[in-house]
Order: C-alpha cells, then sequence, then structure tokens
C-alpha cells in the first residue's frame, strides 16, 4: 500500500469517528425558549461532554490535515 492508500484508510475512519463524536454531543437549551421552554442557559461542558467535546476538535484537525497531506502526496 502506497501513502495515498494509507492516507484514504485514516481519512474514512477519522470521519467516522468525527461523526460519532458529534452525534454523542448534547444539544444546549438555546432554542428552548424559542418554543416556550424555561430559560435555562448553557454555561460550561463538564466531565465526559467536555472530553467528548475537545475529541471533536482534535478528529476535526487530524481530518484536515489527512485531507491535506492527501492532496499534497
Amino acid at each position: 500500500m502506497d501513502l495515498k492508500n494509507i492516507l484514504l484508510i485514516a481519512q474514512i475512519a477519522i470521519s467516522s469517528i468525527l461523526v460519532i463524536l458529534i452525534l454523542l454531543q448534547q444539544r444546549g437549551q438555546a432554542l428552548g425558549g424559542t418554543f416556550g421552554g424555561g430559560g435555562e442557559f448553557y454555561l460550561k461542558r463538564r466531565g465526559v461532554e467536555k472530553k467528548i467535546f475537545i475529541a471533536t476538535i482534535v478528529f476535526a484537525v487530524l481530518f484536515i490535515a489527512a485531507s491535506l497531506l492527501r492532496f499534497i502526496v
């Protein structure tokens, strides 16, 4: 396997993990007030939610890097 195929497989794996991480994140209550919900406002991420958020950022950066490397090589 050459480097382009390895980067393609890495890009597919990273994108799959990125989709899962995005789907795991909880939605905030920002639109809740529009439809009659309470006035709660979400300010900080804590615990597992913070780790998922940071992992999402890391995998997004890895996905962009893999995409750029694939076109450079």
